[in-house]
């Protein structure tokens, strides 16, 4: 007797059949199984009612559609932060990737960021933990630079700014163009740090801050990465760091803590 066929983790629900395209090109990146609810209609059974059934088949969804529509969905579906499926809403445009449920148990901050790569959606992730991290860390590194060059390079740039940790740092960016080194995801993997890739477009929109890198102008085509990264994932931040270099690897850091007790203070007004 053959053993039953386990499902896959990841669950794909476009909503409209004109999302249809966006969901195969998930697949096609990130895996899992697709559902095509339009197909099911003439069962008689609501799109709503179809999802329901479906709900505990995997541990992780990507829905593709309206945030209220999720919500509507999701209506008497959640139970236990600790079992509850993760869900992230993907807008049909691909323009922004939420974090909807199950943030940090089910690993929907992780795969918001994860269908963000692939997408060049924003991440968005509101869990109170991320919160209170303001540091953004800008990385740009040669080709196959390891992990431990580039942990090198993120301590000696962290002990320049007195009171700075890696505790405090909510994420790293970099160039897509470094999107797969090998160094760079064992680094973020190592210490639960989620990876923000810009586009190359993008950062040579972006005005260069510190001295360009011929280097880096010649061979990617941009005046440079990890300031212009560290900024464009955290535009309410100030740069805290200018690119340091250590060994093949640059390191920038930004830290919007400052912008945001600002921005509660306006909310405050005058005392």
């Amino acid at each position: 007797m053959n053993p039953p066929v386990a499902l896959p983790e990841l669950g794909l629900w476009p909503v409209r059949v004109e999302a249809a395209p966006l969901a195969m090109y998930l697949q096609e990146r990130l895996g899992g199984e697709l559902y095509q609810p339009w197909l099911n209609a003439e069962d008689g059974l609501p799109q709503r009612q179809q999802f329901a059934l479906a709900y505990r088949r995997h541990p992780q969804w990507i829905m593709i559609g309206a945030t209220g529509i999720a919500v509507r969905f999701l209506d008497g579906l959640p139970q236990d932060k600790h079992s509850d499926p993760a869900v992230v809403v993907v807008d049909e445009a691909a323009r922004f990737a939420i974090s909807l449920l199950a943030g940090h148990e089910g690993g929907a901050n992780s795969l918001a960021y994860r269908v963000a790569q692939v997408t060049g959606a924003q991440p968005v992730v509101t869990t109170a933990t991320e919160a209170v991290k303001p540091l953004v860390l800008g990385i740009g590194c040669r080709k196959l630079a390891s992990v431990e060059q580039i942990g090198a390079a993120v301590a000696q740039a962290l002990q320049q700014c007195p009171g700075a940790t890696l505790a405090q740092v909510r994420e790293v960016a970099t160039i897509d163009l470094k999107a797969e080194e090998p160094g760079l995801l064992a680094f973020c993997a190592t210490h639960g740090l989620p990876l923000r890739v810009i586009d190359r477009e993008q950062i040579a929109q972006r005005a260069w801050v510190g001295k360009p890198s011929e280097w880096v102008r010649q061979n990617i085509g941009v005046d440079g990465v990890c300031e212009p990264a560290a900024l464009i994932a955290s535009p309410r931040g100030r740069l805290l760091l200018r690119k340091t270099a250590l060994d093949g690897v640059t390191v920038a850091i930004v830290d919007d803590g400052e912008g945001w007790r600002s921005f509660i203070e306006n909310l405050r007004g005058p005392a």
